[in-house]
C-alpha cells in the first residue's frame, strides 16, 4: 500500500465497516459524483463519458464535486462497472437517453471462449491515475471507494448488448451454452479480482462489489450463477473492507450475510431493514437503503424517512445510503437534506 496520502480525518466510515461503535451511521450515496450536480453537467457539455471516466483529472474532478457540495463521509471514484467489458475487447459507447450500447456483443460460443483475463490492471491504468490523484487531492477529507461490477451483471450487458428490464438474450445464452457462459463468469471473477486489488493498491480505502442485476435470477439460478462468483471475490479482498451490493436478492441474504466474508451488504428498498436485520443476525454491517425516489419529494419528508430509517436499522453496525443511485433529477437541496439528516442524527 502506497504510504504518501495525506492522513485520513475522517474515518466513520472505516470503523463503522470494521463493526466499531459510532457515534452516528456515516453516510453517502450510490452515484453521487454525477448527473443531479450542476457542477457536473457543465464538464457533461464538453466531454463524453468515457473521456470523463477515462481522463483522470476530470475523474478527479466530478468524484469531489459532492464531497464540495454535500460533505458526506465518503468519496466514491467517478468511473463506470463497464471499464473491464471494455478491456476485455468489449466495444462499450454510453447512449445519450438510452444507455451502454454494445457493438460487439457475445452472442456465439466461440466469442465466449475469446474472452480472456489479461493484464487488466495495465488496460485501465486510467483508472488506478484518477484513483491516486484522487487521493491526494481529498487530502484526507473522507475515504475513497472504488468499485467494480460483478460478473453476472456485466456477463448481463456483455451478451445483452444493451440495458434491458430482463436480459432475455444474457439469460437465454445462459441457459443454452451453460460451458461457455460460465467460461466468461470465471474470467470477469479473475478480471475483477485483479482489477479492485489493483484499485486497492493505487488508494482505494474501501471498494464495493455492484451486482445490479442479480435479482432478475431466481434462487437456484443466483447460487449457481451469481452466488459463487461473489464469494470468491469476496474471499480475494482482504487488504481493505469490500461492500457486496447484490440488489434485489432478499432470498440470499443470510447466505450472504454469513459466508461470504465481506464487511457489509448493500440492500435495496425493497426489504425491510428488520428483515434484514433478522436474516443476517446482525452478523454483518448493512447498507442502505432509501428508495432513491424519495428524494423528489418534500424536504420534510426526506428528513422524517432517514430519520426513520436510522431508527429502524440502529445506529451500529450501519452505513446509511439509499437503495440505488441517486436519480438525475434530484434537487442538490434535496440530496443535502438526506446527508444532514444523517450527519445530524440523533437517537
Amino acid at each position: 500500500m502506497p504510504q504518501d496520502f495525506p492522513e485520513l480525518k475522517n474515518d466513520l466510515l472505516l470503523r463503522a465497516l470494521k463493526g466499531e461503535e459510532v457515534e452516528r451511521p456515516p453516510v453517502w450515496m450510490m452515484r453521487q459524483a454525477g448527473r443531479y450536480l450542476p457542477q457536473y453537467m457543465k464538464i457533461r457539455e464538453k466531454y463524453s463519458f468515457f473521456e470523463r471516466v477515462q481522463t483522470p483529472e476530470l475523474a478527479c474532478e466530478i468524484t469531489q464535486q459532492p464531497i464540495d457540495e454535500l460533505e458526506p463521509d465518503a468519496a466514491i471514484l467517478f468511473c463506470d462497472i463497464l471499464t473491464i467489458p471494455k478491456a476485455l475487447g468489449i466495444d462499450v459507447e454510453l447512449v445519450k437517453g438510452k444507455g451502454p450500447v454494445i457493438d460487439n456483443p457475445i452472442r456465439t460460443t466461440d466469442h465466449a471462449f475469446s474472452i480472456l483475463s489479461e493484464d487488466i490492471p495495465e488496460k485501465l491504468d486510467y483508472v488506478m491515475d484518477a484513483m491516486r490523484l484522487t487521493r491526494k487531492e481529498l487530502n484526507g477529507r473522507v475515504p475513497l471507494i472504488g468499485f467494480a461490477g460483478a460478473p453476472w451483471t456485466l456477463f448481463c450487458y456483455m451478451v445483452q448488448g444493451e440495458g434491458s428490464k430482463n436480459f432475455a438474450k444474457a439469460k437465454q445464452f445462459l441457459f443454452s451454452e451453460p460451458d461457455a457462459a460460465q467460461h466468461v463468469l470465471k474470467e470477469l471473477t479473475r478480471a475483477t479480482i485483479s482489477y479492485l486489488k489493483a484499485q486497492i493498491e493505487a488508494g482505494a480505502q474501501v471498494v464495493q462489489l455492484f451486482d445490479s442485476w442479480a435479482g432478475i435470477l431466481g434462487p437456484e439460478d443466483f447460487n449457481r450463477y451469481a452466488w459463487p462468483y461473489l464469494q470468491e471475490i469476496a474471499e480475494a479482498i482482504d487488504e481493505v473492507p469490500l461492500i457486496l451490493y447484490p440488489k434485489g436478492t432478499w432470498y440470499a441474504l443470510e447466505r450472504i450475510g454469513f459466508k461470504s466474508g465481506a464487511e457489509a451488504l448493500g440492500i435495496d428498498w425493497t426489504i425491510t431493514p428488520e428483515y434484514a436485520r433478522e436474516a443476517t443476525r446482525n452478523n454483518i454491517v448493512l447498507q442502505g437503503n432509501l428508495d432513491p425516489s424519495r428524494l423528489l419529494g418534500p424536504p420534510e419528508e426526506i428528513e422524517r424517512l432517514t430519520k426513520r430509517m436510522i431508527d429502524r436499522f440502529g445506529v451500529q453496525n450501519y452505513v446509511a445510503n439509499l437503495g440505488h443511485g441517486i436519480l438525475p433529477d434530484v434537487p442538490v437541496d434535496n440530496a443535502r437534506r438526506f446527508i444532514d439528516t444523517v450527519k445530524e442524527y440523533e437517537k
